[in-house]
């Protein structure tokens, strides 16, 4: 259930054009030149006012949701105290539920708003992955809670009533969820959290089961009792379906999972760079809704450091304005002579033997 990654976006006031031509070199010059004059970092200041907004744009969508579901699951329950529909409630009690999904995922993106400390030095934006776990125990409540009302109910036949409301009720669902599930997926595709994207995606679901209960009403309606509960347990599997889908999601996330084609992408942008002859490695990881990548490069052997350390820092200048989501980068530079880190524990113990 991996999100298709959106074209990447750059807030920034001066223009990036990366044309390589004769015509740019003069400018390439003059930005490695004012570079050593002035500290490099792609991980903190440069990157505070993207990562503020996006996390404010997350806030925002999980607010908004909140307040629609909200609605939407209110006014189905009136109709469920009424009518005993058993597929209402359990299309009830996943609506309730979703709404409530956005108080640890807005927790969590105020969490990833404070600044990296010494103790938690990437900062602390896995606190969205904390909320993904929890949205994937309350999905995983709700669908307990709606098979065993289901199962509860066949054994324990009732009468539905009120079947026109309990219909309209369905529809409302569908509605309230589905605009729902549009808005939270395409902010979440702008600012990347995955954890948005799959609320969006449960949401989406969630209004195919609200249409479900449509048969529900359609079959009391023809005097099918059975009918209520048997859609009650079918929206229970999809609920459940759902759960093993942001499950998987989260999985991912947790285990440092990322798109290939994007470290394709970094490999690619890698290599283009004056002055690269090799990529030994390259990682990536999500840490949020952000991306951080750590690259290994091989340059000549007799590069003074100056040289090579400006390499590296037009290494991480070209990967955080090419690949999505990236804002930070370490760079690693090896020597053609000795390249891949397998050398270190040698030149180490060479260096100490000789200081000795």
């Amino acid at each position: 259930m991996t999100p298709p990654m959106p074209d990447h976006d750059h807030d920034h006031d001066h223009d990036h054009d990366h044309d390589h031509g004769e015509r740019r070199r003069p400018a390439v010059r003059w930005h490695r030149l004012a570079h050593l004059a002035v500290p490099h970092s792609h991980d903190t200041r440069a990157k505070v006012d993207p990562a503020l907004e996006t996390s404010r744009e997350g806030l925002r969508a999980l607010w908004i949701s909140l307040v629609g579901l909200g609605v939407t699951a209110a006014a189905q329950g009136v109709i469920v105290a009424f009518s005993g529909s058993v597929a209402l409630l359990g299309d009830t009690l996943h609506n309730v539920t979703d709404a409530l999904t956005a108080v640890p995922l807005a927790i969590a993106f105020l969490l990833g708003r404070r600044a990296a400390t010494r103790a938690y030095t990437y900062g602390f934006g896995r606190a969205e992955d904390i909320a993904g776990i929890i949205i994937v125990v309350a999905i995983a409540a709700s669908a307990v809670a709606a098979g065993w009302t289901a199962v509860d109910r066949l054994l324990h036949p009732s009468e539905m009533t009120h079947i026109p409301w309990v219909a309209g009720a369905g529809l409302v669902g569908f509605a309230g969820n589905e605009l729902v599930a549009r808005y939270r997926i395409r902010v979440g595709r702008r600012i990347g959290s995955a954890a948005l994207i799959a609320d969006g995606l449960h949401a989406r679901t969630d209004g195919y089961t609200s249409l479900a209960v449509l048969g529900a009403a359609g079959g009391a309606a023809l005097g099918w009792h059975w009918a209520d509960p048997v859609v009650g347990l079918a929206i229970a599997v999809a609920i459940t379906l759902v759960l093993a889908d942001a499950a998987r999601e989260i999985y991912r996330r947790l285990m440092d999972a990322v798109d290939p084609a994007l470290v394709d992408q970094a490999e690619t942008t890698l290599r283009d760079i004056d002055g690269v002859r090799d990529v030994t490695a390259v990682r990536l990881r999500w840490i949020g809704h952000r991306l951080h990548a750590e690259a290994d490069l091989v340059v000549d052997a007799g590069l003074s450091l100056v040289a090579a350390h400006t390499i590296a820092a037009d290494a991480e200048h070209q990967l955080t304005h090419r690949v999505p989501r990236l804002t930070s980068a370490t760079v690693h530079t090896d020597p053609h002579s000795h390249p891949g880190r397998q050398h270190h524990p040698g030149l180490s113990h060479q260096r100490r033997h000789l200081g000795s």
